[in-house]
């Protein structure tokens, strides 16, 4: 049976853009409201036409745009949230494009918003072709609903707070968790098995951006985003010899307990798993309770680095993770690569490498 074909979307940025680019239209001239924008994503280099939910002029002469997100067929939490820009005139000695998060855009550590490079960039870009040579904009984006899906994420792990980030390094929304971008995924790998031989696996944008910043060559990164269990014995099925995991410890964690889907829809456990580490290496009762009550598991590891057991415990981890991974892949697969596990924090800092992971690094850097 053929596999059914999954429909990419757009990310965030693409509809904070949408909305800024009509808002933008509506205030130079307010008779029209247009009912789609296009936008350039940049990358890749194709255009989007986006709808247009409403658009209006507000009491102080701004003007207001509202799209709706749609990530395509994906377990995306966003899908349908509705997506404002406000934009309104600035003093021609501001800079020409000020860009700000509004309520339901998330702060970074309680200051910056969260309006990451390739947001800015397309906004600018998009809305600099619009602007008249002598005239200056303030764009605030707003996710009405930002702050409730917020707390359905791991943005605090990584000091997002009170809302969503606007994240991404492109404008498609890959269907990363619907079943048939499984399929692509393989043959991302059989393609990449045919000229390399060792293979690191990263679960999202953060570990891809981090792993080049290692020294790790582009080519050698997989996305796998949760599918890591048929992933891995994918590549061990094609002759991958080497497989360096790279990932954020409040995910990799999972594959330390035998889990090897790490979609939270599908298993957690990962405050227990902490806990039986910290157990295994001889911690006291009362702080193995700790690790097991702690909110996250971000909050266990600066627990862990308060007492000076972050090193021993996240050792214990990533030497777990090579290990059962390697078991993983040998109940499905007649051999199992050498299996590395380098752990950053929400810091996107280096928490540990496993002794496998300093063999596997010369191969791919």
């Amino acid at each position: 049976m053929n596999q059914p074909s999954v429909r990419s979307g757009y990310t965030l940025p693409v509809f904070a853009c949408a909305s800024a680019i009509a808002a933008l239209r509506h205030l130079q001239s307010p008779l029209q409201s247009p009912s789609s924008a296009t936008v350039d994503l940049l990358d890749p280099a194709e255009l989007a036409d986006i709808p247009i939910e409403q658009v209006a002029t507000l009491p102080d002469g701004a003007a207001l745009a509202i799209t709706r997100s749609d990530p395509g067929d994906n377990l995306d939490l966003t899908r349908h949230t509705p997506v404002w820009a406000v934009v309104r005139w600035a003093e021609p000695s501001q800079p020409r494009i000020q860009i700000q998060g509004g309520e339901g855009v998330g702060q970074i550590d309680g200051a910056d918003p969260a309006i990451y490079t390739y947001a800015r960039r397309l906004l600018q870009t998009n809305l600099e072709r619009l602007l008249p040579a002598d005239r200056a904009i303030q764009v605030t984006v707003i996710l009405p609903e930002g702050k409730a899906l917020a707390l359905r994420t791991s943005n605090a792990a990584f000091g997002v707070v009170d809302g969503l980030s606007l994240l991404g390094t492109t404008g498609i929304a890959q269907p990363l968790s619907a079943p048939g971008q499984l399929e692509a995924f393989r043959s991302e790998i059989q393609e990449k098995a045919k000229t390399l031989d060792t293979l690191v696996f990263c679960l999202g944008e953060n570990g891809l951006d981090l792993a080049l910043q290692q020294g790790i060559r582009p080519e050698c990164r997989v996305k796998t985003a949760n599918w890591l269990g048929p992933l891995l014995v994918e590549a061990a099925l094609q002759g991958i010899t080497g497989i360096l995991l790279f990932g954020y410890h409040g995910k990799l964690i999972k594959l330390a307990g035998g889990i090897f889907h790490t979609h939270h829809h599908v298993a957690d456990g990962r405050q227990e798993i902490l806990a039986a580490v910290c157990a295994e290496v001889g911690l006291p009762t009362e702080r193995i309770q700790q690790m097991l009550t702690s909110e996250t598991t971000e909050a266990g590891l600066e627990l862990l680095r308060e007492w000076g057991k972050a090193a021993r415990v996240y050792g214990a981890i990533a030497t777990r993770i090579d290990q059962r991974t390697q078991q993983y892949i040998r109940k499905h697969c007649d051999h199992s690569p050498q299996i590395g596990t380098i752990l950053f924090d929400r810091r996107r800092q280096i928490i540990v490498k496993s002794a496998n992971s300093e063999a596997l690094l010369a191969h791919v850097c």
